[in-house]
C-alpha cells in the first residue's frame, strides 16, 4: 500500500482520550484529554478509537453522535465503566465496586451471579444508550495483595474462582447487549504493592502461580468469548526478565495468543502511564507494544507520534506488515460484532430504567455491613448531639462521591453533628499541620461525639496514601476520651475490618463498598436509625433476604 494508504491504516490501531463534555473548557484533563480540534484533525485522519471521561450521560449521547461524524466510519467508543456507566457519567445508573458482589458471593454464591450478570447487562444497555460500543470491563485481577493501591475494590473477589464465576456471569450479561467487553488486566495486576500509574511494578511470582491463580480469571473470560483484553504494566520476571507485560511477546503472543487461545482484540493499559511512559518515548512504547503483539494503541503519549513510528517501523520492515493486517481484520470483526446502534437522532431513550434503578439499590443494600445501630433517631430526638461529623474523602475535593448535598453530610445534621471535611491536599483542622497524617488533634474539633466517615479505596495516582493514614491511633484517642460516636467506612473492605476490630459492642459501625450517594444513604438511615428513603420504601426493597 502506499504511503497516505499505509497512514490511515496505522491510524486505525490508535485510540486516544476525549472528555464527554461538548467544549475544550469544559475539560477536566487536558493534559491527556485532546482538545476538539485535534479530536477531528486525528479522527478525519483515520484514528479508529476514542475513549472518554466526564460529563453526563446525555452529553455523553451528543458527543458520540459528534466523534462518529468527525469520523466518518465505524468507530471503537469506549469508556472505563467498571462500576456501572454512572460512575464515570452523571445520570446513569453508579453500581457498587465488584468486590461488593466477591464478598457477597461468600455468603450467597447464586445470587451474587445473578446480579453480576444483571450488572454487566446494566453496564452494557446503558452503555450502548449513550452510544458507547466498547465497555472497558471486566477487571480480571485477583486481589490478593489487600495493600494493592490500585486494584482493590476494582476486583471481583480475592480468589480465582470468586473471581472467574463473577466476571463469568458480568460477561454474559455484557454480551447479550451487543456490547464489547474487555478482560483486564492481562496477566494480572493483583498482587502488586505499587500503582502502574506512577511506576512499574515487578511481579515475582513463578509460571506456576500465575497459572493457578492469576491466569485463571483470563482462561474463564476466554471461553465466555470476550472480544479484547487488555494488558498490564507489569514486569514479570518469570515470563519476560526484560520488558513489561505490555511490551512483551511472551507474554501477548506466546502466552496470551498461543498458550490460552485468545483470537480477539489485544489492547494496551494507556500508554501515558508512568510505568511506560517514563521508560520509552510515544513512538518507541506504540512500535514496541504493536511488535509484541497488541493491535490497539490505547492513549499514547503523542497520536502523531506514535502513528509516524508505527509507519517507519512497517515500512523498514522492523514490523512485518502481516501484524497490521492481523491487527486491521480482528478490529472489523469486533466491529462488525456490534448489533446496529441506536438511531439517537430519532430516539431519545431513558438512560436508566426502573429495573436498573432497582438493581442499583438492590447491590448497594445487600453491601452493606452494619453493627450495632445507633438508638438515637434523628426524627425524634428531642436534645440534638452537639457533635462533629468528621469525613475524610481520598480525592481532591469537589469530588463525585461527596457534592455538596450528599448524605454523608446531609443526614448527621439533624442529630446536631457538624461538618469538618478533610483530604489529602487539603488543609486538614484535625491533625498536626507539620504531620497531616499524625494523630487526631482533638483539640481543634471542639467538644462533642464524633462521627468518623472515612471514604478510602484503591484509588490511581494516590499510591494508598489514604490507606496508609494512622486511623488506627485515630480511633483509639477518641476511645479512650469516650468521644467516638461511630465509625463508618466506605471503599476499602481492608481499612473497615482493621478499624472495626477495635470498637468495643456498644460503638455503632458501618461498611459499604461502594461510596457514592445511593451508598451514603442506605446505610446512614439504617446506622442513625433513620427513617428509610421513598425510594427505597416504593421499590419494595428495604431490606433483602435469599
Amino acid at each position: 500500500m502506499n504511503a497516505d494508504d499505509l497512514r490511515q491504516a496505522v491510524a486505525r490501531l490508535l485510540v486516544v482520550r476525549a472528555s464527554g463534555h461538548a467544549t475544550d473548557r469544559e475539560r477536566r484533563y487536558p493534559r491527556w484529554e485532546l482538545s476538539n480540534h485535534e479530536l477531528e484533525q486525528l479522527l478525519g485522519a483515520g484514528v479508529g478509537g476514542v475513549i472518554l471521561l466526564g460529563g453526563t450521560a446525555t452529553e455523553l449521547r451528543q458527543r458520540c453522535r459528534r466523534l462518529q461524524r468527525w469520523a466518518g466510519q465505524p468507530i471503537l467508543l469506549c469508556a472505563d465503566v467498571e462500576e456501572g456507566v454512572g460512575q464515570r457519567f452523571e445520570g446513569a445508573s453508579w453500581l457498587v465496586p465488584p468486590m461488593a458482589l466477591g464478598r457477597l458471593y461468600q455468603r450467597s454464591p447464586r445470587k451474587a451471579v445473578q446480579l453480576a450478570e444483571n450488572y454487566g447487562r446494566c453496564c452494557g444497555n446503558q452503555a450502548k444508550r449513550c452510544g458507547l460500543n466498547w465497555v472497558l470491563a471486566p477487571v480480571c485481577d485477583v486481589n490478593s495483595n489487600p495493600k494493592n493501591p490500585v486494584i482493590n475494590v476494582r476486583a471481583w473477589g480475592e480468589d480465582p474462582h470468586t473471581v472467574g464465576e463473577l466476571t463469568g456471569a458480568f460477561q454474559r450479561g455484557l454480551a447479550a447487549t451487543g456490547v464489547l467487553g474487555c478482560a483486564k488486566h492481562f496477566p494480572g495486576h493483583g498482587d502488586t504493592a505499587t500503582d502502574s500509574h506512577l511506576e512499574l511494578p515487578l511481579l515475582p511470582h513463578s509460571r506456576e502461580r500465575l497459572k493457578s491463580l492469576e491466569l485463571q480469571p483470563f482462561r474463564t473470560l476466554i471461553l465466555e468469548g470476550v472480544s479484547s483484553v487488555m494488558t498490564a504494566h507489569l514486569l514479570i520476571p518469570a515470563l519476560d526478565a526484560e520488558w513489561p507485560a505490555t511490551l512483551s511477546a511472551e507474554v501477548l503472543t506466546t502466552l496470551l495468543r498461543v498458550d490460552l487461545g485468545f483470537k480477539g482484540l489485544v489492547v494496551t493499559d494507556a500508554l501515558v502511564m508512568e510505568a511506560i511512559a517514563a521508560r520509552y518515548g510515544a513512538g518507541e512504547a506504540a512500535v514496541l507494544a504493536f511488535a509484541a503483539g497488541a493491535d490497539l494503541i490505547l492513549m499514547p503519549a503523542d497520536a502523531v507520534a506514535a502513528i509516524d513510528a508505527l509507519c517507519d517501523a512497517l515500512h523498514s520492515g522492523r514490523v512485518p506488515m502481516a501484524r497490521l493486517h492481523d491487527s486491521l481484520d480482528r478490529r472489523e470483526v469486533a466491529l462488525n460484532s456490534i448489533p446496529q446502534s441506536l438511531d439517537l437522532d430519532n430516539n431519545e431513550p431513558t438512560i436508566e430504567t426502573r429495573e436498573e434503578r432497582a438493581l442499583t439499590l438492590e447491590l448497594v443494600s445487600r453491601s452493606l455491613e452494619i453493627s450495632n445501630p445507633s438508638t438515637t433517631n434523628g426524627a425524634t430526638q428531642p436534645n440534638p448531639i452537639d457533635g462533629i461529623n468528621l469525613i475524610r474523602v481520598d480525592g481532591v475535593l469537589p469530588c463525585p462521591v461527596l457534592p455538596a448535598d450528599a448524605p454523608a453530610i446531609l443526614l448527621p445534621k439533624p442529630l446536631g453533628f457538624q461538618t469538618v471535611l478533610s483530604h489529602p491536599l487539603g488543609v486538614s483542622p484535625w491533625s498536626d499541620a507539620a504531620d497531616p497524617l499524625g494523630p487526631l488533634a482533638i483539640d481543634r474539633l471542639g467538644d462533642g461525639p464524633v462521627l468518623l466517615q472515612l471514604f478510602i479505596r484503591g484509588n490511581p495516582f494516590q499510591a494508598n496514601r489514604s490507606v496508609g493514614e494512622p486511623w488506627t491511633d485515630a480511633i483509639q484517642q477518641l476511645l479512650d476520651l469516650n468521644r467516638l460516636f461511630g465509625l463508618v467506612v466506605y471503599g476499602s473492605p481492608y481499612v473497615w475490618e482493621t478499624l472495626s476490630a477495635l470498637l468495643p459492642r456498644s460503638i455503632p459501625a458501618a461498611y459499604s463498598p461502594g461510596q457514592m450517594p445511593d451508598a451514603q444513604q442506605a446505610l446512614l438511615q439504617r446506622l442513625l436509625n433513620q427513617n428509610p428513603s421513598p425510594a427505597l420504601s416504593t421499590l419494595g426493597i428495604n431490606e433483602f433476604t435469599d
